[in-house]
């Protein structure tokens, strides 16, 4: 089968298309034949080798947590589900979903009206802004500022939150204050002088703040919070040292991927796709997702 491969850790142009042998699922597994590959931060930093102090990536290896396509064939003791059957959800590497076969053991349905690289939008977006938003336990009337708002994490938080009657304040660059209106949030800018912004939407100051950039913004919430209380990050290493709480994909919760896919279908759950490329531009695809701009989810497609 065609892959995206690394034989060695470093820049996007290490990512190279070569011929792999097709994984065989096991017990409990599903194999999928890979429509879409959702490109997410993660795979840059293990790509990079940033990681490689935390948890060893043995290499060649083969990037991508999630995916959506149609089951190829069923591992032992797998019920309710068929081949041929429309699927997406998280890759159970290895190898990852940069594939055009990719194993999983954590999928949902997706609708016959969904498009597959709009399925792939959803399982890193959708599980990570619930956790987070659990992590802070956000109330209705409550004002909650989301660093990078208009990213693939953040404008399913928005909404989220937005849906549990909390107020959003997002930051996001210029031209990309009009989608977070349309989202229902009110929109800022990052950068010099957050501070004065926030507090000039926020009188009687923020409750919760939510870090889906990773741009340093946390000394800036910590000054609107007066504290560092109901501060979340996904994104900055600098957390620890400030005393911030950092959730990671590690700390993976369920959720229910059949129920978001029939959101997303009905128009009440939005996502934005930035860009959908072939596998050759898979180092293309890297650059957008490390540049942290790319305005939305970067796939992949065989």
């Amino acid at each position: 089968m065609k892959a995206v491969v690394i034989d060695e850790f470093g820049g996007p142009e290490v990512l190279h298309v070569e011929e792999v042998p097709a994984p065989a699922p096991g017990a409990g597994q599903i194999r999928v034949q890979v429509k879409a590959a959702g490109v997410n931060p993660m795979d840059g930093k293990i790509r990079s080798g940033a990681l490689e102090s935390i948890f060893k990536t043995p290499l060649p290896a083969i990037l991508g947590f999630e995916l959506a396509g149609v089951v190829d064939a069923l591992g032992e003791g797998v019920t309710g589900v068929a081949v041929g059957d429309r699927v997406y959800g998280w890759a159970d590497p290895p190898p990852g979903s940069y594939a055009e076969l990719a194993l999983s053991k954590d999928y949902g349905v997706v609708p016959d009206t969904l498009e597959f690289t709009e399925a792939v939008t959803l399982p890193v977006a959708a599980e990570t802004s619930l956790r987070a938003l659990r992590l802070l336990d956000l109330k209705p009337g409550e004002t909650l500022l989301v660093h990078g708002a208009s990213g693939a994490v953040g404008q399913v938080a928005t909404q989220f939150a937005i849906a549990q009657g909390v107020h959003v304040i997002g930051t996001a660059s210029p031209d990309n204050q009009e989608l977070l209106r349309s989202l229902g949030a009110t929109p800022t800018t990052y950068g010099p002088g957050l501070v004065e912004r926030v507090r000039s939407l926020a009188p009687n100051g923020v409750d919760a703040v939510f870090d889906a950039a990773g741009k340093g913004a946390l000394p800036d919430s910590i000054e609107l919070r007066g504290g560092t209380h109901r501060i979340v990050t996904i994104a900055d290493p600098a957390a620890r040292e400030l005393g911030i709480t950092f959730s990671s994909s590690s700390d993976r919760s369920a959720v229910d991927l059949d129920v978001l896919a029939r959101m997303l279908a009905a128009g009440e759950l939005r996502t934005t796709i930035a860009a959908v490329l072939p596998f050759e531009e898979a180092p293309k695809a890297h650059e957008l997702v490390d540049s942290g701009h790319a305005g939305g989810k970067v796939v992949l497609t065989p």
